[in-house]
């Protein structure tokens, strides 16, 4: 009877069996529907990373795209650059090279113009030296005609009378015809002539001279009559009367030589013109 079995602990053998056996369908079951759920999940996992991973791509392409016409594009501007970048260069290449022209041009110019500046401040200074010279020769000149005017002194002609200045030299002649008080009519006698020279309104014959002695001999022909005036010295005013209005004439002899004589005929302002010569 030992081996016959309680009958409450048989029933309760059965019932831990029985739950044990549902709790082992339970976990199946669940295990089963938990794979199946998480199969499920892994695929829709799958389909969304695929359409996930073809968007991208497809994003990625339009992308690539994107880009591809954007190198594109920035290579075409990248060449446009460089061809004005390339342009700019050489015009501005070729303005540096003018400007470096223009600058030796000016430079040039520049050293033209000190030079011209250097030359006319030498021309100046030339100028200058010029003008104190020409002072100091107008001086000189002023001097020499104080000098002439005092060698051109009054002296008692060969008559007695007093005459008017007298011109020792051409020069002093000059000087005599520019003060305007009398006529003057330069001569040049040569003794070989054998008819009296006209001179002014009278006519004038050398006879002889002495270039040594500074002397000579001279014949007058004035109003049908011939004057002698013999031996007289250079410098020595020979005075005649000739005219109706009896009016002093006086010839001056400056330089004698071998065989001519030089010198003038004064007349007073009011003396008949050459032209009415008497014979």
């Amino acid at each position: 009877m030992e081996n016959e079995q309680d009958p409450v602990t048989a029933g309760s053998n059965n019932l831990f069996k029985i739950v044990l056996i549902v709790a082992v369908a339970i976990y199946v079951l669940g295990s089963g529907y938990f794979m199946y759920n998480l199969s499920s999940r892994l695929d829709d996992l799958n389909l969304q990373q695929k359409a996930a991973a073809e968007s991208a791509e497809a994003h990625n392409k339009a992308i690539m795209d994107r880009l591809g016409m954007t190198e594109n594009s920035l290579k075409q501007s990248a060449d446009v650059l460089q061809s004005k970048l390339t342009r700019t260069q050489r015009e501005a290449a070729a303005r540096a090279a003018e400007l470096r022209k223009q600058e030796e041009e000016t430079a040039q110019q520049v050293q033209q113009s000190q030079q011209q500046i250097s030359s006319v401040s030498s021309d100046l200074g030339g100028v200058k030296s010029e003008l104190t010279g020409a002072k100091g020769d107008i001086v000189a000149t002023k001097t020499d005609l104080d000098a002439t005017k005092k060698k051109l002194e009054s002296t008692i002609g060969d008559l007695g009378q007093q005459s008017g200045l007298i011109a020792h030299t051409r020069d002093d002649l000059e000087v005599l015809k520019h003060k305007g008080d009398r006529n003057i009519y330069e001569f040049t006698l040569a003794k070989n002539n054998k008819r009296p020279t006209p001179v002014g309104t009278v006519s004038l014959q050398l006879k002889k001279v002495d270039a040594k002695r500074g002397k000579f001999t001279l014949n007058v022909v004035s109003d049908d009559r011939t004057i002698e005036k013999r031996d007289k010295n250079v410098a020595e005013p020979l005075q005649f009367y000739s005219g109706r209005d009896h009016l002093l004439y006086e010839v001056v002899v400056f330089t004698a030589e071998k065989n001519s004589i030089s010198g003038y005929l004064s007349t007073p302002k009011n003396a008949p013109q050459p032209g009415v010569m008497a014979q």
